[in-house]
């Protein structure tokens, strides 16, 4: 029996949750789960960490394969997401259904959540620099209430803390209490590819090839969709 350890994002945290134990059962392997924001695990791989299979944006595992940092062939993209609006369940909805009443809706909202631009998260990191765009940066910033993670801002709205947050959509679906008004509007959309791959450390190829198999059997389609996720694979 081999242990493999597994570095991810949080967006696709859920799915990698809910498929380790069946690659554990088929195969007796265990999976060793790592889950942090993907600047962080970034940061973490280029000090030398190692792990036998990564999951992050596919832009950071295109960059990593250029540097010659994964096996050859091992790449594969498992999911898309979108960046969406979340307000406590119950609460009265505000109109975002344009970038302007979006706008709109953030200053006058008594909180803002989203994902920490410091903590490395993807969400974050373009919220913060949409919020830059929209000239409200300042505005909106002394009243955010910030996460280190997706679900942290999720939970931020359930409990009062934030009237609006923002984060992808796959991460809010984790918190109960939350009601999803749909993706940011219009030129404003926001969508990451999450991708897999298994780095040239890797000491258990083979395993991690393993776990990509069931990760991305087709027969498990309808469940990546029911948590947020338009799967990339057939």
């Amino acid at each position: 029996m081999a242990e493999i350890k597994v570095m991810s994002t949080g967006a696709v945290e859920p799915m990698v949750k809910m498929f380790a134990p069946v690659f554990e059962r088929e195969t007796g392997h265990k999976a060793n789960l790592n889950f942090g924001t993907a600047g962080g695990l970034r940061t973490r791989l280029e000090k030398g960490e190692q792990a036998d299979l990564i999951i992050l944006p596919a832009a950071a595992i295109e960059s990593m394969e250029k540097a010659g940092g994964i096996v050859p062939g091992s790449r594969t993209d498992l999911g898309r997401t979108v960046t969406g609006i979340a307000i406590k369940e119950g609460a009265p909805a505000p109109d975002v259904s344009t970038p302007e009443a979006f706008k709109q809706a953030l200053i006058k909202a008594r909180g803002v959540s989203y994902s920490d631009p410091a903590a490395g998260g993807s969400s974050g990191t373009f919220f913060a620099g949409l919020l830059q765009k929209m000239g409200i940066a300042d505005e909106v910033n002394k009243k955010a209430v910030l996460g280190k993670r997706g679900y942290e801002v999720a939970q931020a709205v359930v409990d009062g803390r934030a009237e609006i947050g923002t984060t992808f959509i796959s991460e809010l679906l984790t918190v109960p209490g939350v009601r999803i008004l749909g993706p940011l509007p219009g030129a404003l959309y926001f969508a990451n590819t999450y991708t897999a791959a298994i780095p040239v450390g890797s000491s258990q190829r083979d395993a991690a090839k393993a776990l990509l198999r069931v990760l991305t059997n087709p027969a498990t389609r309808d469940r990546w969709v029911k948590a947020g996720l338009e799967p990339a694979f057939p």
